[in-house]
């Protein structure tokens, strides 16, 4: 199996809400690559008004743990990233070089409050965009407003925006109505990654290979392969999905 990339996750250690220290950011590395999973961009948070690690040490915090990977025998290529929750700052803080793009291309990891309306997050990822940025919504189903909605993924998806879920979502880990919206927006061909958005080695390990064994099931080998691995080569690469 062609091994997949997740996009999406908070494995390096001491810097955000997800991995406390490095013994954790390494067994996270572990289960990862033990699913198939060879490639990882780091996203920790970038938050206004939060100690947000800086991208020039996020480089380097993120070469320091792929080194302490490789020691281990854990064979997984990292790349550097930002979660990044939008403010009105957003723009400023990326062509300043505050905020980091994914792998250092024009990909750029875009999160909004769970209750910010479709418009908001509409308009927000527009001005993005026009900046001249590619945007990847996170976690399309957590919108409330969103998930409602299917037709307001279509329209995001008519903008250019890219739509990201998460396994555990997908694998009805927060109820059979984020369940049921994001098969159908799979099932739709709506959706460009599926990432971990993992935090620990518990309950949001890194987890993708039930999820993409369900995926190949149901959709066919090409389209988990498109989600799982090639799209986000493209994000690697630089190139247009």
């Amino acid at each position: 199996m062609v091994p997949s990339i997740d996009i999406h996750c908070h494995i390096l250690p001491g810097v955000d809400d997800g991995s406390p220290d490095m013994e954790t950011s390494l067994a996270m590395l572990q289960t990862a690559i033990s699913e198939g999973t060879k490639g990882m961009i780091l996203t920790p948070h970038h938050k206004p008004m939060h100690h947000n690690v800086r991208p020039d040490h996020l480089i380097d915090y993120t070469a320091r743990l792929m080194e302490r990977a490789h020691e281990k025998g854990i064979n997984v290529q990292l790349f550097p990233g930002n979660e990044i929750y939008y403010s009105d700052n957003t723009v400023r803080e990326l062509e300043s070089g505050r905020a980091s793009t994914l792998a250092d291309s024009d990909y750029v990891l875009i999160e909004f409050h769970p209750t910010d309306m479709y418009k908001t997050i509409h308009n927000a990822l527009y001005a993005v965009q026009s900046a001249g940025y590619r945007p990847i919504l996170a976690h399309v189903e957590r919108y409330a407003d969103m998930a409602k909605h299917v037709k307001y993924v279509d329209e995001l998806l008519d903008m250019g925006i890219y739509i990201q879920v998460n396994a555990n979502s997908v694998m009805g880990k927060y109820g059979l109505g984020i369940r049921h919206f994001t098969r159908e927006l799979l099932k739709r061909d709506m959706v460009h990654f599926v990432a971990t958005d993992a935090h620990d080695n518990g309950s949001r390990a890194p987890h993708l290979l039930d999820c993409r064994d369900f995926v190949e099931g149901k959709l066919g080998e090409n389209y988990a392969l498109k989600i799982f691995h090639d799209n986000a080569m493209k994000v690697l690469r630089n190139e247009i999905i």
